[in-house]
């Protein structure tokens, strides 16, 4: 192996969490395919009237991107918010692996007949064959969504973008409400994804932490210096 190659495995070797993504898939897949009939209902008063519009098709299918970016823009830009954004993401996608499985659950909210016809509800057709309306709570749609903007607000690289941190504050918020308008999760599980985004950001924001090798440099650097003093 080349040096440089050797560089750029050291450079990046931060990436190792993302192997998180591996254990979460094979384990929604597994929860995915075993809650299929038997499962506790979800619903609330509220989602009876709120109005299945096809057009938040788009904003739900850009949360993959929205995350995937803000995730590659951390990771080349900004180590220590990097992992502060990969821990919070993946403990609250973990919370909701360990209640799809020993909770099973689901909802009957999406509409059985189509009024209107058009490319979105193509789309949507599309997603509810290949996304079963079980294991939805605490939304990760919603969760996520609010983990990435919480790093862009938190981040002191994009504290003079305005425009970005705008643009992701719109983007949440879109996303946020295409899980209901889309009938793909109900109230609760909106409500259950901002509550354990709000625990999450307790324990990673509002606290100093340090991750990777700024702090290791910095643990050296001061180890020298004390001995320089002493």
């Amino acid at each position: 192996m080349s040096e440089k190659v050797k560089e750029l495995f050291y450079r990046y070797r931060h990436g190792w969490i993302l192997s998180y993504l591996i254990i979460y898939q094979m384990w929604f897949i597994y929860v995915e395919r075993t809650v299929t009939r038997r499962f506790h209902i979800v619903h609330t008063a509220v989602d009876d009237y709120i109005p299945f519009v096809e057009i938040f098709i788009v904003p739900y299918l850009l949360w993959f991107g929205y995350v995937a970016i803000a995730i590659a823009w951390f990771f080349f830009k900004d180590v220590q918010d990097y992992y502060k954004l990969c821990i919070f993401l993946f403990v609250g996608m973990t919370v909701f692996l360990v209640i799809s499985t020993i909770y099973p659950n689901g909802h009957y909210l999406r509409p059985r007949v189509f009024e209107r016809d058009n490319i979105f509800i193509s789309m949507v057709k599309g997603l509810y064959m290949i996304d079963t309306p079980t294991n939805l709570f605490p939304s990760i749609h919603v969760y996520n969504s609010i983990g990435i903007h919480l790093a862009v607000m938190h981040s002191e690289k994009l504290k003079e973008r305005k425009w970005v941190r705008r643009g992701s504050f719109i983007m949440m918020l879109l996303i946020i409400a295409s899980t209901m308008f889309l009938k793909q999760h109900s109230v609760f599980d909106v409500v259950t994804g901002c509550v354990m985004a709000l625990v999450m950001y307790t324990l990673v924001y509002a606290r100093s932490w340090q991750f990777g090798r700024e702090h290791v440099y910095e643990g050296e650097y001061s180890r020298k210096r004390r001995y320089r003093e002493g």
